[in-house]
Formats: C-alpha cells, structure tokens, sequence
C-alpha cells in the first residue's frame, strides 16, 4: 500500500511525503514513491500514527456487573474511532491468586476476538514473596507494568506498596496505581447513607479531590524513600492531584508520569445533578468545572503525559439502574474508547490548545514509550508497524450513540460536535475501519510483547 501525498505529523516533527507500506511495515518515507498496488490519496488530509488506549477494561467483570465491551466489540469501536493498539487493566481473580491466573484468563478473553493490537496491565491482590518473583517471569513474557489499587477488596496497605515499588525498581518495570483514600471514602459512604443523601451527586462527594491528592502524596513519598521508582498515576482528575505530581518532581522525582482522560477534560460534577447523573458514576469522579482548564493546562506545559480512557462500560438503561435508589449500588464505569481521539483532536488541535505534535505525542507516542512498544508503535518510521489514521480537517460531525460502535446504549459525549472526520484506520498495513465501517475479520489482533519502559 501507498499513502500518497499526505501532511504527516510525528512529536517531533510535521512534513508532506508518500508512506510505502510492505508486510505490515513502513518500508519507505519520502517523496514521489511509485507504487503499482493500492494506493490511497491523502492530500490536504492529517496522516498520524494510530492512537494507543493504555487504559480499558474489557469483558470487566467487578461482581455486581460485567462490562459491556468484550475484546471484540471493544476493539471494533476502539478501530472506529482511530485507536490501533490497546492496553487493558484486568480485573481481579479469586482471592490468592498467583499473577498468571489473571494473566491467563485474558490471553483467552482477547484471542481470537481482539481485531487490533493488544496487551495488559497485570495486577497484584497481595504481596508475598511468590508474588514478587512472579513479576520477573510475567516481564520477561512482555507484560512490564503491574498495577495496585488503593481502595476497593485488595487494595495494598503502605507496607506492601513498598515492597512492590521496590521490586519493580529492581526489575526496570511500570508501576500503575488506583489513587483513592479508602478510608475517607468508606467513612463518607456510610455518612451519606446514615443521612439518606444516596444520589448521584453524593458519589461526587464521597470522593472528594483530597482522596485521590493525598493517596497520590502516600505513593510518591514511599518511591522517593526507596529512590525514584518509575510510577504511572491513572486517571487523574483535579489540579490539586496534579500539583502534587508537580512537587514531587520539583522535589527530584523524575520518572512520575500523568495519565488523565477525556472525562476529566470535558465534563463536570454538575452533571450527577441531572435526572440521567447515574451515567456519569465512575472512579474517581467528576470533578468542578475549573478542573476541565486546569488539566488542559497541565497537557500544555507537559505536567500531564498520556490521554487514555478508562473505558468501562454499563448500560444506563440496565446495570447503572442498580444505583437508581442508592449510588453506592451503581457499577462504576463509562465509555470512552470510540471517542477519545477525535474528540482530542477536535477540541485541541482544531481549537487551537495544542499542536498536531502535541496531540501524536499524548495519543500516541508516550504511552507507547512509558510501556514498552516504541518505535514498533506510536510513531511514523521506517520500520514501525503500519499503524496509522488518516484525518481530514474539513469536515464536522456530532457525537451521538447512533453512530458508534461502543457495545452501551449512551455516550457522556452525546451531540458534541467534532471538526475533523476520520476517514481510514490501518493495523499493520491492513485497511481495517473506512468511513466509520470496520471492515476487517474477529481475532485479527495481535498481543504485544512489550519491552521495559522508555522514559
């Protein structure tokens, strides 16, 4: 396949060329290409390297629910919407587990149905010393980041946080982390239920920013005992979590990278307000509107690295109406993947908030650099896998339900409108969404053999 005439844009760099593709791969850059095969026109047309989610949930079962997506429908709608290569957090196993159960569980969850490029976060339940030699043999299997919660049934206490953070030094891996005070959150919980304050606004409240502040402070105080531990934080959502980050940095550490999601970009705690609030019940929550500008701010001035979703579907009309009398009933969870890379280009590049380069470097290149895929992914080389969008600026749609993919009957993006129109998604040099129809067979997705982080 030829990409002829395209305005291509890297991080780094923005430039007209050809692509020529062969077996997958970007076999040649430049000017003029002939080429005999297929060949798509992409003048006046953006021509990226496709997007990387590092956080979904699929086929997510959390006892009460399971997740809409599976890795089928979750990947064609991730494809839709111009993502090519995805990282999931898996959900906990049976009490006790060793980390391959997990592990395990969804390599056969994914295979076979996956129609992108594909990984997993592992995740840790406890700590042992059976555990911690696990994680050398689930790194050297391609899976170098872990994650650990700090709220929920298995969260960690402070002294098995250190002990993982120390190991994972050890062994050049990512650690990921949940940041929630679980004590706070639970004596709130049963405040607003003693007190009958059981809509959604109270979940809000339940939560408050401070929760996620201070359990952020816990992480990073403990890595700078032990000497500056490479550390992912996920969906953050308010300007004082970041300006924790902030100071820490200030402080000499310099391997905190920032995750926040579109979520946290776009909508606000207002919204739990409206008689539909129990679709916008996830962890941690919405916060007040001056969060949505202060979070750009931190993308602007690099404070924040990756854009990634959290995508983690119930339908409201079904598994969200478990919370309709109580919030704390209600799954925790929203939609996203479809939606995060056109809604970012729309509302930063096209809006002026940050460059073309800018947009490639937090959709695309650093979070495969912060896991283990670059230069295979994440960028525009010769020799990177094929993975690319193509883009045209001149036209304008609207976010609506009808016209997604997404396996949930609702989008928190609903009439949104988005200048720009994806127009081509290729995976490995393969065709495989054009004008919004995915084209391509179930199970064609590959598991990515990550590597330690670049950072």
């Amino acid at each position: 396949m030829l990409i002829k005439n395209g305005n291509i844009a890297t991080a780094f760099d923005t430039f007209k060329a050809d692509i020529l593709i062969e077996n997958g791969i970007i076999k040649e850059i430049g000017k003029n290409i002939d080429y005999a095969g297929e060949v798509i026109d992409a003048t006046d047309k953006f021509v990226l390297p496709g997007a990387i989610d590092v956080h979904t949930h699929f086929d997510l079962d959390v006892g009460i629910a399971k997740a809409t997506d599976d890795f089928f429908t979750g990947t064609v709608a991730a494809a839709c919407g111009g993502t090519t290569t995805i990282i999931d957090h898996i959900g906990f196993g049976p009490s006790g587990c060793h980390l391959h159960h997990q592990i395990d569980k969804y390599h056969s969850l994914a295979k076979g149905k996956a129609v992108i490029d594909y990984s997993f976060h592992g995740v840790i339940q406890h700590i042992n010393d059976d555990i911690l030699d696990e994680l050398e043999k689930i790194k050297n299997e391609g899976i170098t980041s872990i994650k650990f919660y700090m709220t929920y049934d298995y969260m960690l206490s402070d002294y098995d946080i250190y002990k993982l953070l120390e190991k994972t030094k050890e062994l050049g891996m990512m650690i990921t982390f949940h940041p929630e005070n679980d004590g706070v959150i639970k004596y709130l919980k049963e405040k607003f239920r003693k007190e009958n304050k059981l809509t959604p606004i109270y979940h809000a409240k339940s939560r408050p920013e401070e929760c996620e502040a201070e359990a952020i402070n816990r992480v990073l105080m403990i890595s700078s005992i032990i000497g500056d531990v490479p550390i992912y934080v996920v969906h953050l959502s308010n300007s004082l979590a970041l300006e924790v980050v902030k100071n820490a940095r200030e402080n000499g550490l310099n391997n905190v990278f920032v995750e926040t999601c579109p979520q946290y970009l776009f909508l606000n705690e207002d919204l739990y307000n409206q008689k539909d609030g129990l679709k916008y019940i996830m962890s941690p929550p919405l916060r007040n509107k001056k969060n949505n500008d202060l979070l750009w701010e931190g993308i602007i001035n690099d404070d924040i690295q990756v854009i990634a979703t959290d995508h983690c579907p119930f339908n409201y009309n079904i598994e969200k109406q478990m919370g309709i009398k109580d919030f704390t009933k209600c799954p925790n969870g929203a939609p996203g993947v479809e939606t995060r890379p056109m809604l970012i280009f729309s509302k930063g590049v096209m809006e002026n908030k940050i460059s073309i380069n800018k947009f490639v470097d937090i959709c695309s290149t650093k979070p495969a650099k912060l896991f283990g895929m670059y230069p295979k992914k994440g960028t525009i080389e010769v020799g990177s896998d094929a993975d690319i969008i193509i883009i045209d600026t001149n036209s304008e749609s609207k976010i609506t339900v009808d016209n997604l993919h997404e396996n949930i009957d609702y989008s928190p993006y609903e009439n949104i409108k988005i200048k720009g129109k994806l127009l081509y998604t290729i995976s490995r040099g393969e065709i495989i969404v054009k004008d919004n129809e995915f084209l391509q067979e179930k199970g064609r997705g590959q598991f990515v053999k990550r590597e330690i982080p670049l950072l």
